[in-house]
């Protein structure tokens, strides 16, 4: 799980607190939401289960409700009883490139029907959402379940199908009067004056509209029994055991509704949550026995923070963020009413939770950075071990074969089985009478069909290596075979190179250098006998002898690693990208000990030796001359705490085949570049040196930015990029496009074969009907998968002056999906992303330092 997606899983989901009013009574607050304070109190103190108190001054503030927030701050007469037409607040993309305001589809390929995962919404006819404005005469009344039980006192006016947030009421029907006000009474025979305000008769398709229908829906899932962890819902009572590796699966759905090109639809898609059978409990007890006592809290810390752990007596997610050895379940906290309690007792009064370690010390869990009452971030919450499970998987599983193979049985679903599943939802949906009784009040229902839709097929492309011509067949989107039997693009010959290992590994090390003898002359490759030199297995000892052995000469040194200590990776590398910059490539012993993948192990290392001396391996044809192809991508390391790291790698030749590249270190979790700017005026000097001449187009693609930082990357990323082109002079000024590359999307395409649903061939191209009106976006199924259901891309254009048609920004697109150097196939982003991501990994995980620029001009990331 990505940093960004444990950041999502920690606390409630948004909308969640109005979700619980939507179509039914308020109920009593959940113990999970209760917030008791440790004693004793100092400034800014913990409180229950482990929340910290706002100061006192924040604590009488009231909330601003969300829903609210989204409509805008038009004043009541404003609003009044009009109908109004809401634009999305988020960046339009087809404002301004010409070419795409009327139309954004291209015509290139043969038609494709494809089958998507999406559902229509549909309503009433003149169907319309109702919202008001509830004053109270009190205004020392700011408990929101106080609110709601006295308006709700009235429910023969306003019906018993409504949603309130507190502030903010919204009916599916219009009340007979603008304003209506009524009377209520508190317990205690308080009279209170409630005054019921139209503010806004809202269209099917406004913002707010939106938000609402997604909160409808996540409470049909409710009524199903389906339990919420993070943004997902998960169907804890029809769990998938695999006891050989102590893993459950809980089998659930994401879904979105969202306004698509002609319609509102319901996007959703199979999601599985992995969880293990151990505690955290169990996992600290395990590592106390394998350890001594005096490393343990150290090891406990380096192997848990960072985790993400499921609380089932609530269903919640937790990211751990610390461990505090100080306290533990007896210590007692003050809860909000003000009396005193144990955690040991707590959970066994609200929770009928048990806890059997006393003296077990309590997980820390920091909020998420959300603003609260008063502008103020919320404490830590601590948790108790014994009662938090362990969710996903550990390195070791990962690596592990078997696991992984047993866990991609239920997991990995063939387009058959997740068109059932997905179809399975929906029939839930139209069955149970809770359910379409909730739909019915509020005039809304679901298309039963998965929509159908024609999509395109774009012409398969040619690969050209060492001049030699080579067609792939359309299902297999790899030319492993050809390239490694025939000569590459580029060759540069290694005549000076290091062969480093320690003295175990030697005959690994002799079997790598006689299998690379063989498979070299066939690409094209000469390869003299390396200085092959033998270490210690330490740290220091690999260092020691790159200070010695390494020259300006040098042109690559290949380390023998006997395990994959990544501190002892990280030396290596560190030291060969920026005190002594040379080539480098790392392999472990192991790896080249396997007589069946011997060959193929040493014919992989041959390729990334010669790309990242500076050599070629293939190309495609390319329709446009001069033009710079940009790439940019960001690493976060969250667990350790260090500086995230933008990745910028710029191409320097027509073919796409060289590459520029430079790294920006920046604040932890930043996610917006700074430095753009200087990192263009490097590209540009760059390419100029190689071809004498700027280019005319330069092309950017911006891989991970979400959908609500669109119009900071606008205003701010782009911004960068027009100023330095702008700095160039009015002489020549290239044009510039800028394309936002999405992976992580719920869609998903099924094409229909002999009367079965099977996996779209590489090159479909999507950009109607599941589109977004208001963007310049497109889909492309590049790659090809052998089990499983493809994962398409999302690419948004957000910038483009430079006239090219969708035909030539999408079949560029899938041009550079071939073009990536570490795999002889086609991937599933353009390869500048791909290379962006390996150099802000590396220098994030292992460099921590900007590499030296003497490297710039290769590919020594790979």
């Amino acid at each position: 799980m990505t940093g960004r997606a444990r950041a999502r899983a920690r606390g409630r989901a948004r909308g969640q607190a109005l979700e619980q009013q939507v179509g039914a009574r308020p109920q009593c607050q959940q113990p999970g939401y209760m917030q008791p304070r440790l004693q004793p109190p100092p400034p800014g103190e913990l409180v229950g289960r482990g929340r910290q108190r706002a100061p006192r001054g924040a604590e009488a503030r009231f909330e601003e409700p969300q829903l609210e927030r989204a409509v805008g701050k038009l004043s009541l007469a404003e609003r009044g009883g009009h109908r109004q037409d809401f634009q999305d607040p988020r960046v339009n993309t087809r404002q301004s490139p010409g070419q795409v305001q009327r139309s954004k589809t291209g015509s290139s390929g043969t038609v494709l029907g494809l089958i998507t995962n999406h559902f229509r919404l549909t309503s009433r006819p003149q169907w319309s959402l109702y919202q008001y404005h509830i004053d109270y005469d009190d205004p020392l009344m700011k408990a929101r379940r106080l609110r709601s039980a006295l308006l709700f006192q009235h429910e023969n006016l306003i019906g018993s199908c409504h949603a309130f947030d507190g502030t903010i009421l919204f009916l599916p029907r219009r009340l007979r009067q603008k304003v209506t006000e009524v009377m209520s009474q508190t317990r205690s025979g308080e009279n209170v004056k409630i005054t019921i305000t139209l503010t806004c008769e809202l269209p099917p398709t406004s913002p707010t509209c939106l938000q609402f229908y997604n909160i409808i829906f996540r409470r049909l899932l409710k009524i199903m029994n389906l339990q919420q962890i993070g943004r997902n819902y998960y169907n804890p009572k029809d769990p998938i055991d695999i006891p050989k590796h102590r893993l459950v699966i809980w089998p659930g759905f994401t879904t979105s509704i969202l306004q698509y090109e002609k319609n509102i639809m319901l996007c959703t898609d199979v999601s599985h949550k992995v969880l293990r059978s151990e505690t955290v409990l169990d996992f600290m007890l395990n590592l106390r026995q394998k350890n001594k006592e005096r490393e343990f809290n150290e090891l406990v810390s380096r192997e848990l923070i960072g985790l993400i752990v499921l609380t089932k007596y609530n269903n919640k997610t937790y990211r751990i963020d610390g461990i505090d050895w100080d306290q533990h379940p007896e210590s007692t906290f003050r809860k909000a009413d003000g009396s005193e309690v144990s955690f040991l007792d707590y959970y066994k009064e609200q929770y009928n939770e048990h806890i059997t370690d006393r003296k077990q010390p309590m997980l820390v869990s920091q909020p998420k950075r959300r603003k609260g009452p008063g502008e103020t971030l919320p404490g830590p919450a601590l948790l108790i071990p014994e009662l938090c499970y362990m969710t996903g998987l550990t390195s070791r599983m990962r690596n592990d074969f078997v696991v992984m193979k047993d866990l991609a049985v239920h997991t990995r679903l063939t387009p058959e089985e997740r068109h059932r599943r997905i179809g399975k939802l929906l029939d839930y949906i139209h069955k149970d009478e809770k359910v379409q009784k909730e739909l019915q009040d509020w005039g809304l229902n679901f298309d039963s069909n998965l929509l159908s839709f024609p999509g395109r097929l774009l012409t398969q492309e040619d690969i050209y290596q060492g001049g030699k011509k080579f067609c792939r067949k359309t299902q297999f989107a790899d030319w492993s075979r050809e390239t490694r039997s025939n000569p590459l693009d580029s060759v540069k010959p290694l005549n000076n190179w290091l062969l480093v290992y320690p003295g175990r590994s030697y005959d690994a090390a002799n079997a790598l250098i006689h299998n690379l003898l063989k498979v070299m002359p066939a690409m094209g490759m000469q390869m003299k006998r390396a200085i092959m030199i033998e270490v210690e297995d330490r740290t220091e000892a690999y260092l020691r002898v790159l200070q010695q052995k390494v020259t300006s000469n040098t042109q690559m040194v290949v380390c023998v690693l006997s395990s994959n200590r990544k501190d002892k990776y990280d030396a290596i590398k560190k030291y060969l990208c920026t005190d002594g910059p040379t080539p480098s490539q790392c392999v472990v012993a192991r790896t080249l000990g396997n007589p069946q993948t011997a060959m193929a192990i040493a014919t992989k290392i041959a390729l990334q030796m010669n790309c990242k001396m500076g050599g070629e391996l293939w190309k495609v044809k390319m329709p446009l001359d001069l033009v710079m192809i940009i790439g940019i991508d960001c690493y976060h390391d969250t667990t350790a705490g260090r500086r995230s790291v933008a990745g910028f790698v710029a191409s320097t030749n027509d073919g796409m085949s060289r590459w520029f590249s430079h790294c920006v270190f920046q604040e932890r979790g930043q996610e917006l570049v700074d430095g753009l700017k200087f990192c263009l005026q490097a590209a540009l000097r760059a390419w100029q040196s190689c071809n004498q001449k700027l280019p005319n187009r330069i092309i950017v693609y911006r891989d991970g930015v979400g959908d609500g930082q669109l119009m900071t990357v606008v205003s701010y990323e782009v911004k960068q990029f027009l100023d330095c082109l702008q700095a160039v002079g009015t002489a020549h000024s290239p044009t510039l496009t800028v394309i936002v590359v999405k992976k992580r999307v719920n869609a998903r395409f099924f094409a229909e074969y002999e009367g079965r649903l099977q996996n779209p061939p590489p090159g479909t191209v999507i950009d109607v009907e599941v589109t977004r009106p208001e963007w310049y976006d497109f889909f492309i199924v590049s790659q090809a998968v052998r089990s499983g259901s493809v994962s398409p891309t999302h690419y948004n254009v957000i910038y483009d002056n430079s006239g090219l048609q969708p035909d030539h920004i999408q079949r560029l697109t899938y041009k550079l999906c071939h073009m990536y150097y570490n795999w002889p196939g086609i991937i599933r982003v353009p390869a500048p992303c791909q290379y962006a991501h390996k150099l802000a990994f590396l220098a994030g995980q292992s460099i921590h330092r900007t590499p030296d620029l003497s490297l710039a001009n290769r590919l020594y990331y790979l």
